[in-house]
């Protein structure tokens, strides 16, 4: 149980570090990477120990960390593309196709 707590802020921590490594951090709000983060090392642990995997093995750690930080680092490109995308959109709407 006290795995699953660390895993959890291990990638709470995962995605904190993106948030501020990655580029285009203005198009995305300062908890999106590590929510992202923290949810998906613990939905990979806790689907990898329902599997019968055991804690003292590297593997589980390894498969939760590396999909936290996988997930974080695609949410940021999406959001960021998506930030991007949308705001010349708005800009084209806004200025009556000037722009």
């Amino acid at each position: 149980m006290v795995e699953f707590i660390w895993v959890t802020v291990l990638g709470l921590g995962i995605g904190t570090v993106l948030r501020y490594t990655l580029p285009g951090r203005g198009a995305y709000g300062i908890v999106l990477l590590p929510a992202v983060g923290g949810i998906v090392a613990a939905g990979v642990w806790a689907t990898v120990t329902w599997a019968g995997w055991t804690p003292d093995s590297p593997w589980p750690w390894v498969l939760a960390l590396g999909a936290a930080a996988i997930a974080s680092t695609g949410a940021a490109v999406f959001a960021s593309r998506r930030r991007a995308k949308g705001d010349a959109r708005l800009l084209h709407q806004l200025s009556g196709g000037r722009a």
